[in-house]
């Protein structure tokens, strides 16, 4: 297959086991989006959504936020791990949102990067599950199966998010990076990976992924 022809292949595949695409973190609004993608940070989404409801039933908008300390801050999330960093990026970045966006989470990739704690995945993720802009945020899943599938070279996520950006429609990357997300926790693990359930893998994946598979299992 063509680099297209595969892209194709995962566009098609993805949309026929995701017709819906669930949400990962919970979240109702921006601003909890924010910092539920902020908590993220080497952590699970499934630890994430455990401490959220804590931390938001004392403040789920700047204002409470400020109100708290970064040390009240770091024991809420401590088991997300990085509380140090965390709570004074969530407690200096609620500062920045009062004192220039009138508490409003800013729309614009520039605004939230120069954010407290914000990185360009967090700023991607945001801008495209609470704003509804193209973006291609890449976590260690579209970083694997991008690599597994031949779609890039894999040698950083900055490239994989160029390259998934240069093959997949622009229309479809807010579904895209979702749908590769969950597949790659259900059907192509970094761990206990099954190619015989990972039928994308399977069919398109890279010649030197399949060797290797084929290796580890004769063993």
């Amino acid at each position: 297959m063509t680099k297209k022809e595969r892209a194709t292949f995962v566009i098609n595949t993805l949309k026929e086991l995701y017709p819906t695409i669930p949400i990962p973190l919970e979240h109702k609004d921006a601003y909890t989006l924010l910092i539920a993608v902020l908590l993220s940070a080497q952590c699970t989404d499934v630890r994430v959504n455990q401490i959220t409801p804590l931390l938001f039933s004392k403040a789920d908008n700047p204002r409470d936020m400020i109100k708290m300390s970064v040390e009240e801050i770091k024991e809420i999330i401590r088991p997300c791990g990085l509380s140090p960093m965390k709570s004074k990026g969530i407690h200096g970045l609620s500062h920045i949102l009062l004192d220039k966006y009138n508490g409003e989470v800013p729309q614009s990739f520039e605004a939230l990067e120069a954010l407290p704690a914000v990185g360009h995945k967090t700023a991607s993720v945001v801008m495209s599950q609470a704003f509804g802009v193209p973006a291609f945020p890449v976590d260690t899943h579209i970083h694997r199966l991008m690599y597994r599938w031949n779609l890039t070279s894999g040698k950083n996520v900055i490239q994989t998010e160029k390259d998934a950006k240069a093959i997949f429609p622009r229309e479809l990357w807010n579904d895209l990076h979702l749908q590769i997300i969950w597949y790659g926790r259900e059907y192509s693990q970094a761990r206990g990976w099954n190619l015989e359930k990972d039928i994308i893998t399977k069919t398109i994946g890279r010649k030197s992924v399949l060797k290797e598979y084929e290796k580890k299992i004769s063993r």
